[in-house]
């Protein structure tokens, strides 16, 4: 497995548009791999392939406790939410591409997603809590997106040149 680059904002790929996937095969198995452990090392709890520059709709997610030893990470190909609760949850957001900085986000307490899983097979699942805000707020990546997107612009803005600031400072050795 390979550890992959994650961008951050306002990189203009995380405003794109990803293309669906055609099928499950060797390639996307290694990018959901890689996907993985470049997750977990970061770390966070979820990551799009828009992330980490590829525009095709993947996302990987594990929302179990940090050192879980019965981890169980999700992989979704063309994941597409087929249905939302009313109830909503307020969850304070945090996301790779927006290092350092979180925002409380309104979202569906509960989700049912349709996807391709790792092998390829078309999967319909329950998504409640945690996962289900996770798995929407990696849906967004596929849409283009981000969290700070349903911010007020000015909170946007002075996130984004904090993030800009920070890792233009950053000397990476």
């Amino acid at each position: 497995m390979t550890k992959l680059d994650i961008i951050n904002v306002p990189h203009p790929l995380l405003k794109t548009l990803s293309t669906p996937v055609e099928r499950v095969d060797d390639e996307v198995r290694k990018l959901l791999d890689d996907m993985l452990e470049t997750m977990y090392a970061a770390p966070g709890i979820g990551l799009a392939a828009i992330q980490v520059a590829v525009p095709k709709r993947v996302i990987v997610l594990d929302t179990a406790p940090e050192g879980e030893e019965d981890r169980k990470p999700l992989f979704l190909v063309n994941p597409e939410v087929t249905w939302e609760s009313e109830d909503l949850n307020v969850y304070s957001e945090g996301c790779l591409s927006v290092p350092e900085h979180y925002a409380d986000v309104e979202r569906p307490a509960s989700v049912r997603v349709k996807y391709l899983d790792y092998k390829g097979d078309l999967r319909e699942d329950l998504m409640e809590g945690l996962t289900a805000t996770c798995v929407q707020h990696e849906i967004d990546h596929l849409d283009g997106i981000v969290f700070i997107d349903y911010l007020s612009k000015l909170k946007r803005n002075m996130i984004i040149k904090k993030v800009q600031k920070a890792t233009k400072d950053t000397v990476v050795l």
